[in-house]
């Protein structure tokens, strides 16, 4: 298991690579013990996508998915 922190760039690299458009707006910050996904996307298959998308890169570090889901009818 690859226990080393991954970069901040790199795991920006990992969501602004993503075909999913809403994915590439999604913001991360980083500590040496977490990791914190935040924005906004319109649906929670977006806000798993994001998570998934960066989970193995994130090493030892607690992930913490802060995005919100802002649907349509919400608005």
């Amino acid at each position: 298991m690859n226990t080393c922190p991954i970069m901040t760039s790199e795991l920006i690299d990992a969501l602004s690579s993503s075909p999913l458009g809403q994915l590439r707006r999604v913001r991360v910050t980083e500590n040496e013990s977490e990791v914190v996904l935040t924005g906004q996307v319109s649906s929670y298959y977006l806000k798993q996508m994001a998570q998934e998308t960066v989970r193995n890169a994130v090493g030892v570090r607690r992930l913490l998915n802060r995005i919100e889901v802002c649907t349509a009818e919400a608005a």
